[in-house]
């Protein structure tokens, strides 16, 4: 075992001492030591029952015949931090969460890990520390958030961020019942299109990413982990021979399949490189291309994650996509996804032809994220293409430059951007904002005032998974690097085409050339902490934002 060097031999019977201070005895000692990673905390709401996951989970380990070893890591809440400074160290919480995994399991030469997370930068986080350690590793994400009910239909958190400006009894009421308890927020955001993910690559057991938090079930698939571990530590499968080129292509064809967060091409490059994979962003457009879309879920599609989990959840999915699937990828059960697979029967059948369509008649030809280029991004930008409206595929119109979100929310909400506008925020990417925000707040402002079928919106920053309609976001280089998006000024002429993956601004070459030797990077409003430390190490967006 792994775990040996710090407790065989007559010179480790200091740590001995140390492990039976904990209560831990002979018996137990000699039992391999899994790691329980838990991202537990009171600030969000899809965290606040993991404690009870825990336990479960370390019930399962101990029924094995292992002992686990609980430890939490931070995390932070996107919808919390959204709209002010806070949001600045949402992604920067990824690579933080990484570390301290690696800490903790390095520092005590674990066996094997089993983590538990839920939401946006977490889950990310957990599994890139899995790559980087290639240790036997399961993940339990939490579980989505029941939708709430009020005003006659299911609501998440989306329809509060959209709804805020007509205030009145209806607001109080979006308040009051859109978010109803524990889980993540109940769309397809990032946080449950990373849980969608991770089962996809087969880091999860079966079911494990539509399970809801107040489910039952979910408490079940935790105990489960706990004794699974075992079996991995035991046959040695670690977490590399689990996420290979062919299982994140699994993973990349499930998520244009439901239509994820543009989110997930920054967080699975940022895995691959932790997993010693090579990723690039023009992967994604290609299995875009040939992945139709199948599932239509909020923010773009009338259905909640319940409908999914009720359709047979991420195996139901698989299922349909089938032969464009790499079914002898090996799985955390340790058996090949077709042979998963081949186990799934929808236990509501009638659910599962309506909510999840086929390849014959997809929602849409193509997946849910298009990748743009042009001379405005030479290095690539992201959009969910299939929460467009079709009369906004394609859209010319004058630029309304802001150099913040900040800047942004109050021309918005003042009146200032117009129908035809291409909004422009920038100095929001990792080294500009630093941190690259998501731009919830706008997109969100920009659908309360109506606009969301006339305007565009482009950004060095992100957006948020509940964004719908042309929001092109993780332009490369950013403006803070001097890419052409720092060179726009109000009025220019910008195209938009995403049918054919365009996006340019329509300035004379020499008139852009001028621009360019005039302009002067802005003076970073940030010079200690965390941020400018991220600021001095982060890539590109285009490389995933990872740290080096």
């Amino acid at each position: 075992m792994r775990s040996d060097v710090t407790k065989v031999g007559r010179e480790r019977a200091p740590h001995r001492a140390l492990l039976k201070a904990t209560g831990l005895c002979d018996e137990e000692i000699r039992r391999p030591f899994i790691g329980v990673v838990n991202s537990f905390n009171d600030f969000i709401p899809g965290h606040i029952h993991l404690d009870k996951l825990g336990e479960a989970v370390k019930a399962g380990i101990l029924a094995a015949g292992g002992v686990p070893f609980e430890f939490q890591t931070i995390g932070v809440c996107d919808g919390i931090a959204m709209g002010h400074k806070g949001m600045r160290y949402s992604l920067p919480s990824r690579e933080l969460i990484e570390d301290s995994i690696e800490i903790m399991a390095e520092a005590h030469q674990l066996d094997g890990l089993v983590m538990i997370p839920t939401c946006d930068k977490i889950v990310p986080g957990h599994i890139m520390a899995a790559g980087r350690l290639d240790l036997p590793t399961i993940i339990v994400t939490g579980g989505p958030m029941m939708p709430g009910f009020a005003c006659d239909k299911e609501l998440d958190l989306i329809n509060v961020f959209e709804g805020w400006q007509a205030g009145g009894k209806t607001l109080d009421a979006l308040e009051e019942m859109a978010c109803p308890g524990a889980g993540s927020c109940a769309g397809l955001f990032t946080a449950n299109t990373m849980a969608c993910l991770t089962e996809a690559m087969g880091l999860s057991l079966p079911g494990c990413a539509t399970t809801h938090a107040v489910d039952a079930r979910k408490m079940r698939l935790a105990k489960l982990s706990g004794m699974k571990i075992m079996d991995l530590v035991k046959q040695g499968i670690t977490a590399r021979q689990i996420v290979t080129s062919e299982s994140l292509d699994n993973a990349i064809r499930v998520d244009m399949a439901i239509g994820g967060s543009t989110n997930t091409v920054l967080h699975v490059m940022a895995i691959a490189a932790e997993f010693g994979l090579d990723l690039n962003i023009e992967r994604f457009d290609q299995l875009s291309r040939e992945t139709p879309h199948l599932v239509n879920l909020r923010p773009g599609g009338p259905h909640h994650i319940l409908d999914l989990e009720r359709a047979g959840g991420i195996p139901a999915v698989m299922n349909r996509l089938g032969s464009l699937l790499h079914l002898d990828s090996l799985t955390v059960t340790g058996k090949e996804l077709g042979e998963n697979l081949s186990a799934f029967s929808p236990v509501n059948p009638e659910t599962n032809r309506t909510v999840i369509a086929t390849l014959d008649a997809p929602v849409h030809d193509q997946g849910g994220i298009a990748v743009m280029f042009g001379n405005l991004a030479p290095e690539g930008g992201v959009v969910k293409q299939t929460a467009v409206s079709p009369s906004m595929l394609k859209h010319t119109g004058p630029a309304k430059v802001y150099d913040s979100e900040e800047e942004s929310m109050k021309g918005i909400v003042d009146g200032d951007v117009k129908a035809g506008n291409v909004v422009i925020i920038r100095y929001e990417g990792p080294r500009g904002g630093p941190g690259m925000r998501e731009m919830l707040a706008p997109t969100s402002a920009i659908a309360g005032a109506g606009l969301s079928e006339s305007v565009a919106l482009i950004t060095d920053g992100r957006f948020s998974g509940g964004t719908r309609g042309p929001c092109i976001g993780h332009v490369s280089p950013e403006a803070a690097a001097g890419g052409p998006i720092a060179l726009v000024k109000d009025g220019d002429l910008i195209s938009i085409d995403i049918p054919a993956r365009r996006i340019d601004l329509h300035v004379d070459a020499k008139i852009l050339e001028t621009r360019k030797k005039a302009w002067v990077p802005p003076e970073p409003t940030i010079k200690s902490g965390i941020l400018a430390r991220y600021r001095s190490s982060v890539t590109s967006a285009s490389r995933g934002s990872v740290l080096r």
